[in-house]
């Protein structure tokens, strides 16, 4: 089968990628194997090949917003059937014994694993995962649509759980992207009124067109103090001006995987009056499930970039330079 694998990792410019071809994967107990159909390119895959997250082994095969039909069912796999239609996330496997995962937080297991960084991911024509920690998509949903749910869906809802805004609350978003504008469209759909900081105008206009009321650049400061915000964009520098916009008793939450140095901070401007910043991890199998469950109720308009397979690169190289208006997503299979 085709399959991306990154190779050196390095500048998006230098061509970190490589396009070989692999044996296809066989399931082991308790796997399914997905044909693929479709795979979100994500942020997480862009540091992965830039080497901001070291791979975690040779040769790995980036992507984990992916999209297919089950093809081979290894023993003792009953969830799905040859012929379901599957999604694979970003977490694959926890330990289900550590502290962590016992108290239901399993998004903080200490022995976790990540689908296109510990294992194979989607860039790919075929993937295997154990099929506890896949999941069933809303039919209303089309394959290029399912895919960015996966993981820009799954994390900026729990982004939007962590900054703990109130209902009918003032949202700030900074950064305007995969994630953003999926979470943009939840805040709205559960009554909030979204303010948008991100650099590209084009991300501006698809912020108002999808119900944001107030869209800006980064040198813009919202026109009212914010109950939440939640950083998007991996920039340290816009922790500061995300703080300093913030009502008394608000909370920025930070998405990324990676962020840039933060600045210092100044207590008295930035964090006073019951200020907070908290961070999101990864998400449990119970986030997921409720995003989806949520999407199928409002059914957010999913903005995407196609791309076929052998241009893959290609995708995260428009990703890096703000070239992707939504979600870039590789086409892989009818």
């Amino acid at each position: 089968m085709r399959a991306w694998i990154v190779d050196r990792p390095g500048p998006v410019a230098g061509g970190p990628l490589r396009l070989v071809d692999r044996d296809v994967p066989e399931p082991g107990p308790g796997e399914v194997r997905v044909h693929i159909a479709v795979c979100g390119v994500c942020r997480t895959d862009l540091h992965l090949a830039e080497g901001d997250l070291p791979p975690r082994r040779p040769g790995v095969v980036p992507g984990h917003e992916i999209v297919g039909r089950v093809d081979a069912v290894g023993a003792g796999a009953e969830r799905f059937a040859v012929g379901d239609r599957a999604g694979i996330a970003w977490l694959r496997h926890t330990d289900g014994r550590c502290r962590f995962c016992l108290r239901g937080d399993e998004n903080l297991c200490v022995s976790p694993g990540f689908t296109g960084w510990d294992a194979d991911g989607g860039y790919a024509e075929a993937a295997v995962v154990d099929e506890r920690y896949a999941y069933r998509l809303p039919e209303r949903f089309s394959d290029e649509e399912a895919a960015p749910l996966l993981c820009a869906g799954i994390i900026g809802y729990r982004a939007l759980e962590r900054a703990r805004l109130p209902p009918g609350g003032r949202l700030g978003i900074y950064g305007f992207g995969a994630s953003a504008h999926l979470t943009a469209q939840i805040a709205e759909a559960q009554g909030a009124a979204v303010h948008v900081v991100t650099r590209a105008p084009q991300a501006q206009r698809l912020a108002l067109e999808l119900g944001a009321e107030w869209a800006g650049g980064l040198d813009d400061a919202p026109p009212e103090p914010l109950d939440a915000a939640i950083l998007f964009a991996p920039v340290g520098n816009l922790v500061l001006p995300a703080l300093a916009a913030l009502d008394r008793g608000a909370t920025l939450a930070i998405a990324g995987i990676h962020l840039t140095d933060v600045p210092v901070l100044s207590y008295e401007r930035h964090l006073f009056e019951e200020r907070s910043v908290t961070s999101v991890t990864a998400n449990t199998r119970a986030d997921g499930e409720e995003l989806l469950r949520l999407a199928a109720h409002i059914r957010p308009r999913v903005e995407t970039v196609p791309y076929p397979l052998e241009r893959a690169d290609e995708a995260l190289a428009d990703l890096a330079n703000d070239r992707v208006n939504g979600v870039a997503v590789l086409r892989i299979a009818a």
